[in-house]
């Protein structure tokens, strides 16, 4: 599988058992994370298409975050192909 970055058109690939910011970091792009638990929210994107598990019971987003399609990719590991929004991914240099 794999995740793109829209606004930057970076991709990296998922194995359906990484999180998202893990994948995307061996695949040399840092997301904003702090905590990597889902609790924090710094990590906190959009989830334009695509579909993800969460590996936490109950990350922190309200229903009306996940209605918008927000996701913590810290605790949420794709079942599809995904694109994000997350304006504030760097390279890993």
């Amino acid at each position: 599988m794999q995740a793109t970055l829209a606004s930057q058109g970076w991709t990296f690939g998922t194995d359906g058992v990484t999180t998202l910011l893990k994948a995307a970091e061996r695949g040399g792009i840092r997301l904003p994370s702090s905590c990597r638990n889902g609790t924090c929210r710094t990590c906190l994107c959009k989830l334009d298409s695509g579909t993800v598990r969460y590996l936490v019971e109950w990350p922190g987003v309200s229903r009306e975050e996940k209605q918008e399609g927000l996701i913590l990719p810290c605790v949420a590991v794709a079942e599809t192909d995904v694109v994000l929004t997350v304006p504030a991914a760097r390279r890993i240099p």
